[in-house]
């Protein structure tokens, strides 16, 4: 049995998630089953959660209610982001997968939703076959130490800043 590897993609640049459910796809096509939990991100139309119906082989869980830094409520974004962590650690303790995603799993800890210790402890305790894929800005220095290959997206240029709104198809 192969031993499986913690991954994250952190940094401001663009291509965080989309990253993660690429490498969720090609595990896919290797017959690997997989599980996407999404902290952050509402249930919407959003053109990953719309192509994930199409395999057998894939849980998608969206456990967030969009954005906090322009939340009204961030005590029910807590509760929200605690409940949706109680549903990674059942997932990851089921041995059931061979990957998982923790899609903007980086604003639980960096809003004190939860613990970074208490993600540790589980990341730590994973079945030893499992990967994890970690996602979001401003990884904790905790998170980078006990992964196994992190990388920091970067960003040079967006079109958000010269006021062109996300695309259907590239940003969702």
């Amino acid at each position: 049995m192969e031993k499986g590897l913690i991954l994250i993609n952190t940094g401001d640049g663009k291509g965080k998630s989309t990253a993660a459910f690429g490498t969720a796809f090609r595990a896919l096509g290797h017959g690997h089953k997989v599980c996407v939990i999404q902290f952050i991100k509402s249930p919407s139309e959003y053109g990953e959660v719309i192509s994930a119906e199409k395999f057998q082989n894939l849980e998608w869980y969206t456990e967030g209610r969009g954005f906090t830094w322009s939340s009204d409520d961030l005590e029910k974004d807590k509760a929200v982001a605690q409940k949706g962590f109680e549903l990674a650690k059942e997932k990851i303790n089921s041995d059931k997968y061979d990957l998982i995603v923790l899609d903007e799993v980086t604003y639980l800890t960096n809003y004190n939703f939860i613990e970074i210790n208490e993600l540790i402890e589980v990341l730590k305790n994973k079945p030893e076959r499992l990967s994890i894929i970690l996602t979001g800005r401003n990884a904790d220095p905790k998170l980078i130490e006990i992964a196994d290959t992190v990388t920091e997206m970067k960003k040079i240029k967006h079109c958000f800043d010269d006021g062109i709104k996300a695309k259907k198809g590239i940003e969702f």
